[in-house]
């Protein structure tokens, strides 16, 4: 029935001409975006990284040097890591342009009175909208003609459960959302039943939708404390390196009287300390990261964001749609004093609860697209199929609409065999107990019985049935002789997987927040069905969440875990205090009230299926499939992509040592150099970038999910992996002075011993790489985890050493001599002695 009226001009819609100038005059009806980046700024972005500007920076120092392979071969590096960097920017964003369809739909206006459909970005201020049953709003408007219209409005508001409409035709000031019996409607949300005419108000970025928008550029993501960290170290290492470059070129040029060549060695002493594997590493990993995090259906929007992961101490859980499946499904019947629970067993349904279904089902639309009357035909498909109860023959001969003075609809049926129609009701129980007339003691009992189900955070419907054998339909519903047949209880269900989730969650140590816009009955329920304890603070209310200062939330927010009625400024100013108490924040979330609490988090993480554009482009992650259980796969994953990190940065770290003493410490006891630039660059180029994949590759180490987040504030190099990895780099370097100082006494050639050194060198890197590869495990046992990429780096660099050695022309650019094999295995033996240490202090650690 139509509750309103409109006015004739609305029914012709704005001409086409005035349209069209609208749409220049106020721009189309777009989200304000974060700014979509193309090839171009990607580039840019990556190119302002440190890493690329320091080895843009020693390739322009071998230029100076003359020596122009050794400089294009780093140069080629660079932009063979870029290319990498970019593709997967690049990608990334294709995929999530491939996600905007949600928030900009086809829309159908009326313009000089004929119905047209249009690009959702065109609809224009003014325009006259044509909305039914499964169509999404494409801007903010007021209803001016509607028939039992209904709206999901839980994008905005973080409520499941639709909310009716009333047509209001001269309404020209647009209200917030919130409540039933409002006219307006507003961009993104679904209508899920009834048709409607409303006429626009707002568009773009003046929507509700684009209002919130508009919050997110205020925002300033900052970069992650792992980004930090390796910036000081970046820091700290290139000063040191200038500095001891500076005090060998003095010692060589005041010793030796060759200052040409010092200045040589001081280059090659610098760029064997240059930090750039550090960098170099940490893009390697974040971007292998986010391809690997990519195949467990986890979008990564921003690739610096995988390493936060795994040291998440809070998740910040919206409840509808993350926590839930944001659709209904029958879970609880009462029919009389009896009462059923809904599964998914092969349990039957007893007799006394096959007409409160029948009628349920008969109350609803035939090809229903709101969630409840869904969640009722599915309850009807499982279990009176094959029944003498399901009605597919029979015809709607009429039926009462649903309305703000009655909030029950009926239905009256045509049956076959039948002189009589057959009514069906249903709606809230009060109303349905009216239409029925109960008495004071059944409405007493009524109330109990909706009490008890709505305390499981249930939408209750109330069913009734009644017959009629007039020619005339009655005006109203009252006028039926209905009988009441029962409650029927409907529940948002949580997702399956949630309760499995949440307690790996706890074991890891990880705190769950859930923040909903839902009453905190609701909130309790979900949390109790989940297995979500509200903590020694209770649930804490958007209300009184207002009434705290900042000392008084940072109490309380330590002390509770579920947040109820909560607008999205308090989930913003929420997550900004759990920041400010050095938490690692992750959000996540669908609707546009979690997008600027997903901006502000230090790892915002977006649903990809239901969410809205503005969410995606505020979070760093976008869940493709939705599913709960997947982020914690993320983490897991996140933690593993940490060790692994440390562990090549402790790699890296040791392995530098005796580069820098090999490039030092001969010109100071007068011996020859050992090294040129280009035996830097075969360290530097080909097995320390190389391992950093090897170490990436690493599977996860036994437990990762069974220990504390690592503190925040815990350095990547901490005391104890500080020690360890210059006690790794002293030995290896001590095995290859001892190796040098070994020929050199023994009257030994200097391309030979050069040679013999090297080599030494080469093999100890090789076993630093195998020892590292676990803390926990030996060599042997490491060789039963799968990992192709280490073979292919130790390999390979074995490989070319033994080519080098060999093969005339590349001894002559490495400054080779022929070694015997019995030389040879004496390298062998000095490189793989100098690492093994290691393997018994790991296994004097288990023991």
């Amino acid at each position: 029935m139509n509750l309103a009226i409109p006015d004739p001009a609305d029914l012709h819609g704005l001409p086409q001409a005035e349209a069209q100038a609208r749409l220049r005059t106020e721009g189309p009806n777009e989200l304000p975006a974060a700014g979509q980046r193309n090839m171009l700024a990607i580039a840019l972005e990556v190119l302002r990284e440190p890493m690329f500007l320091l080895l843009v920076s020693a390739g322009a120092i071998y230029l100076l040097l003359g020596d122009v392979s050794d400089a294009l071969m780093l140069l080629g590096f660079v932009f063979v890591v870029m290319g990498i960097t970019i593709y997967q920017e690049h990608k990334t964003e294709r995929v999530l342009e491939a996600l905007r369809d949600l928030t900009s739909p086809r829309a159908l206006v009326l313009r000089d009175g004929i119905e047209q459909r249009i690009a959702g970005r065109e609809v224009v201020r003014g325009d006259i909208l044509i909305l039914a049953e499964g169509d999404r709003v494409p801007a903010d408007a007021v209803l001016i003609s509607c028939n039992d219209f209904a709206a999901d409005e839980s994008l905005l508001t973080g409520e499941s459960v639709a909310v009716r409409k009333v047509g209001q035709p001269g309404t020209h000031e647009l209200q917030p959302p919130g409540g039933d019996d409002l006219p307006f409607v507003y961009s993104g949300t679904l209508v899920v039943a009834g048709r409607g005419m409303a006429r626009v108000l707002a568009t773009g970025a003046h929507t509700e939708i684009g209002k919130i928008g508009k919050a997110l550029q205020e925002l300033d993501s900052g970069t992650t404390p792992l980004q930090q960290e390796i910036g000081r170290l970046v820091r700290k290492l290139a000063i040191l390196g200038v500095l001891l470059s500076l005090l060998l070129l003095v010692i060589y040029g005041f010793t030796r009287g060759d200052w040409l060549h010092g200045l040589l060695s001081g280059i090659t002493l610098a760029m064997s300390i240059l930090p750039e594997e550090y960098p170099v590493v940490l893009t390697v990993f974040m971007a292998m990261g986010a391809w690997r995090i990519s195949k467990h259906r986890v979008l990564t929007r921003r690739v610096p964001t995988v390493e936060a992961l795994g040291s998440t101490t809070v998740l910040c859980v919206d409840k509808t749609g993350t926590l839930t499946l944001n659709r209904m499904a029958v879970q609880q019947m009462i029919a009389g004093d009896v009462s059923f629970v809904a599964d998914t067993s092969a349990t039957p349904l007893p007799e006394a609860f096959h007409e409160l279904v029948e009628f349920g089902i008969l109350s609803s639309e035939t090809e229903p697209f709101d969630p409840m009357e869904k969640a009722i035909h599915k309850l009807g498909a499982q279990y009176l199929a094959d029944t003498e109860h399901l009605h597919c023959d029979w015809v709607l001969a009429h039926e009462y609409s649903l309305s703000p003075e009655l909030l029950a609809l009926s239905h009256v049926w045509k049956a076959r065999e039948r002189d009589e129609y057959v009514v069906a009701a249903k709606g809230a129980p009060e109303a349905v107990a009216d239409l029925c007339h109960l008495d004071e003691q059944q409405l007493e009992k009524l109330s109990e019985q909706v009490n008890t189900l709505a305390a499981q955070g249930m939408r209750v419907l109330g069913v009734a049935k009644a017959s009629y054998r007039g020619s005339v339909w009655p005006d109203i519903q009252h006028d039926f002789d209905f009988e009441f047949l029962g409650l029927i209880g409907l529940a948002d269900p949580v997702r399956p997987t949630v309760a499995a989730a949440l307690g790996e969650c706890a074991t890891a140590g990880i705190r769950v927040v859930m923040i909903t816009g839902d009453y905190p009955a609701t909130a309790a329920a979900i949390a109790q069905q989940i297995g979500l304890a509200p903590g020694s603070g209770g649930i804490i209310t958007g209300p009184e969440f207002s009434q705290m200062d900042d000392d008084a939330l940072r109490e309380r927010i330590s002390h509770s875990n579920i947040f109820a009625r909560m607008v999205p400024e308090q989930k913003l100013r929420l997550v900004n205090a759990l920041r400010a108490s050095g938490e690692i924040v992750a959000m996540t979330g669908d609707g546009v009230n979690d997008a600027p609490a997903l901006k502000a988090a230090h790892i915002g993480i977006a649903m990809g299926a239901h969410g809205t554009d503005v969410a995606r482009e505020a979070a760093a992650l976008v869940l493709l499939d939705d599913d709960f259980a997947t982020i914690v796969r993320a983490v897991r994953l996140g933690r593993s992509i940490y060790d692994n990190l440390r562990k090549a940065m402790a790699y890296i770290f040791a392995v530098h040592i005796p580069i820098i003493g090999l490039s030092l410490i001969p010109l100071l006891l007068g011996w020859p150099p050992v090294f040129a630039p280009v035996h830097i660059v075969f360290l530097e180029m080909i097995i320390n970038p190389a391992c950093s994949i090897a170490f990436e590759a690493e599977p996860a180490e036994r437990g990762v999910m069974h220990r504390p987040p690592r503190d925040p504030q815990e350095p990547l190099f901490g005391k104890h992996i500080l020690l360890l990895s210059l006690l790794q780099g002293i030995l290896v370097l001590l095995a290859t002075l001892t190796v040098l100082g070994y020929v050199l006494s023994h009257g030994t050639p200097e391309p030979q011993a050069r040679a013999l050194t090297f080599s030494t060198l080469v093999v100890g890197n090789l076993g630093l790489i195998l020892v590292n590869r676990s803390w926990q495990h030996t060599v042997l046992h490491t060789f039963n985890s799968r990992n192709p990429a280490l073979w292919w780096v130790t390999g390979g660099a074995f490989g070319f050493l033994l080519l080098t050695l060999t093969l005339p022309f590349l001894r002559e650019v490495f400054h080779f001599a022929k070694i015997t094999p019995y030389q040879f295995v004496l390298c062998l033996a000095a490189g793989l002695c100098s690492v093994l240490w290691f393997e018994l202090y790991k296994l004097f650690r288990r023991h």
